[in-house]
């Protein structure tokens, strides 16, 4: 029997199921996706999914069982965008590992570089200094650290791009153009505007 109180609204019956079942939503969530926040993002969007399905919803437990089913949509959906979001970071790793150094960082280094990394996270400035600077390879520094060439990669990738935004913030323009004005020899160090 459908009760809503008009075109798109939620019958007070409705209502008070699904917001009596809160609790069992949430843990029904968490139980599948491992983290209360992300739970608890996915059961609020399944809230507004159901405000605007409104009056079309049927009173008492079949408004139950028809959230439920939204809820599995959500995991499925929720999964689907980890599986393309993690097999993305998996491309990036592969590409750092096979194509070296990041040529844009490297038209844009210049001194300032080493007194730049201990702004950046210890393990991205480590990776850095490794991989860019040193020359090593991504699956040696990987082993060392502990961690697959996969994270590897991926933590190398983040990092050049916070390094790329602190020679930016640092340097200014002239980062932005490989340095080419660069005078961060001088001791002080600093990059000279460009002109």
């Amino acid at each position: 029997m459908r009760e809503g109180n008009g075109e798109g609204e939620l019958s007070p019956a409705v209502v008070e199921s699904l917001v009596g079942n809160h609790r069992r939503f949430l843990a029904f969530l968490e139980r599948r996706v491992g983290s209360r926040a992300q739970a608890e993002e996915l059961l609020q969007s399944a809230y507004v999914r159901t405000l605007e399905k409104g009056g079309e919803l049927e009173d008492g437990e079949g408004a139950v069982a028809w959230f439920y089913r939204l809820l599995r949509n959500a995991l499925v959906d929720h999964y689907r965008r980890q599986g393309a979001e993690g097999r993305a970071l998996e491309r990036e790793a592969r590409e750092v590992s096979e194509l070296g150094p990041d040529p844009e960082l490297t038209q844009t280094v210049c001194a300032c570089i080493h007194d730049l990394l201990p702004a950046l996270k210890p393990e991205y400035a480590e990776m850095v200094r490794q991989v860019d600077l040193e020359g090593r390879a991504v699956p040696e520094v990987a082993r060392e650290a502990g961690i697959t060439a996969n994270n590897a990669g991926v933590r190398l990738h983040r990092a050049r791009q916070a390094l790329k935004k602190q020679l930016e913030r640092s340097c200014g323009t002239c980062a932005a153009h490989g340095c080419l004005d660069c005078t961060c020899g001088k001791p002080g160090g600093g990059c000279a505007p460009s002109a």
